[in-house]
């Protein structure tokens, strides 16, 4: 029995939803285009609420378990925004250091879906640091849209350096084994290709469908890459042949993968794009590399 009404919805719709989260058209717009789509009596706006996140029914890792101790921190980046905040998360139990693992989230800042994503990497053993963007702007709002409005105003550069500040910080972090990773997802895709560039001492990077590096510091990338793409992302994969190129030219080590019949964002497991087996997929392959890499 088909339960998810959004199983029905027209490719159109799926692609105005990846523009509107990505800043590429507004609300009203969606809701102008996205009502060509409407039929047996589903309105534009009950389209978008389908598709918005559900982060309380998605919580694998509640906060509070005591499997794991999290906290919030602040970091000095002089050459950021003065200051980063960040989410960090340990094991609760452990007797010898831990592998280390910086998470960079979508363009909305530290929503409670990367806060989630961020112990279940605890959970398995890592140190999880989760900086948040819009500190500057007073952190993540609570509302998605606002979130994405906030997040267009950052100053980019500063942003790039506050995560390069975390991820030195995470490096040297008390308890940590010095052997960093990092995973990022959409925007922090991107940002993890591009850490990648400017941190030889980046060991493994998974940029789940990111923007590739900027191609002329490809050659400075020394950490394995596990490069995730959806089967239906024309934005991002459009980037992927040239980035590909520069990878096999650089002899950096890489891996694809790109798990059929999956959208942007197909690992995040608060709104419909969420891909079950892919999601599991890919996590567990993010999971091998890590603990290769970085244990």
């Amino acid at each position: 029995m088909r339960t998810d009404p959004t199983l029905d919805f027209d490719p159109g719709v799926w692609k105005l939803f990846d523009q509107y989260v990505h800043g590429i058209i507004d609300r009203r717009s969606f809701l102008r285009e996205a009502s060509r789509y409407a039929v047996g009596g589903m309105t534009a706006a009950t389209m978008l609420g389908l598709l918005s996140p559900r982060f309380a029914q998605a919580q694998k890792v509640a906060p509070d378990d005591a499997r794991i101790r999290g906290e919030f921190v602040e970091i000095d980046s002089p050459a950021g925004n003065g200051k980063a905040r960040a989410y960090l998360v340990r094991p609760a139990a452990g007797d010898k250091p831990a592998p280390l693992v910086l998470v960079a989230h979508e363009n909305r800042g530290l929503n409670p879906h990367i806060e989630d994503v961020a112990r279940r990497f605890a959970l398995e053993g890592f140190i999880a640091l989760a900086p948040d963007a819009l500190f500057p702007l007073g952190g993540y709002p609570g509302n998605e849209d606002e979130a994405r409005a906030r997040f267009q105003t950052l100053d980019q550069a500063k942003t790039r350096a506050d995560f390069l500040a975390a991820a030195h910080h995470l490096q040297a972090l008390g308890g940590g084994n010095g052997k960093l990773g990092a995973v990022g997802f959409c925007w922090g895709g991107g940002l993890v290709n591009w850490l990648a560039t400017e941190m030889p001492s980046l060991a493994a990077a998974a940029p789940f469908y990111g923007m590739g590096a900027p191609l002329d510091a490809v050659a400075n990338i020394k950490a394995e890459l596990l490069v995730v793409l959806a089967e239906n992302d024309e934005r991002i994969n459009a980037n992927w042949p040239e980035f590909e190129q520069a990878l096999k030219a650089a002899e950096v080590r890489f891996t694809m993968l790109q798990p059929p019949g999956t959208q942007h964002g197909f690992h995040n497991d608060t709104t419909p794009r969420f891909n079950e087996k892919a999601a599991a997929e890919v996590w567990a392959a993010t999971l091998a590399l890590f603990r290769r890499a970085l244990v």
